[in-house]
């Protein structure tokens, strides 16, 4: 069975226990926690796949880590994953876990890159674009700053990008001239 699979099967599972006791909001505030501590410290992310380094030593960290910041719950799922030897996957996990409770609670993530901050009512037209393409389903807008791009934005909905960046359109223009 692939990682993939594995990783949307574990999500499955806490998601619906997280559900059953109640508690998904907050178990997802957790899965939210984990990511962007993994996002931020590439070090951890590298430390849950090394294996070399031993189960229970991964087990310590990320209990220093998360202590007192999470559930009882994510920290029993935390613990299964890791006598299960399946730590490699833990970040997948998280992640799949968000996009099924966004599946679930009819929420779309829209990612927008920019070469410098949005304003407000820039803001808004993208999400309302986003919202065009993403039918029915509330947006959440994730914006990162990209000053390579030049000007312009790249917006990310599902599987469709829209890239209206200075950037793609020089490439663009440099492939037209040398052909």
């Amino acid at each position: 069975m692939s990682e993939i699979q594995v990783s949307a099967r574990y999500a499955k599972a806490l998601i619906d226990l997280a559900n059953e006791r109640g508690q998904l909001d907050e178990v997802h505030k957790d899965m939210m926690l984990f990511i962007n501590t993994c996002d931020e410290n590439r070090l951890l992310r590298l430390l849950l796949s090394n294996p070399i380094v031993n189960t229970y030593k991964k087990s310590q960290i990320l209990r220093e880590v998360f202590s007192g910041k999470i559930t009882a719950l994510t920290t029993s799922f935390f613990e299964i994953i890791l006598r299960k030897t399946r730590e490699s996957l833990l970040f997948n996990i998280a992640v799949e876990f968000d996009r099924q409770y966004g599946e679930q609670n009819n929420l779309q993530i829209a990612e927008v890159i920019t070469a410098v901050e949005l304003t407000d009512d820039l803001r808004s037209q993208l999400t309302a674009l986003a919202g065009r393409i993403a039918v029915g389903k509330k947006i959440t807008l994730k914006e990162y700053v990209k000053p390579a791009i030049i000007g312009g934005f790249i917006l990310k909905v599902r599987d469709k990008q829209i890239d209206q960046s200075i950037q793609s359109r020089l490439k663009n223009l440099r492939v037209q001239l040398t052909h």
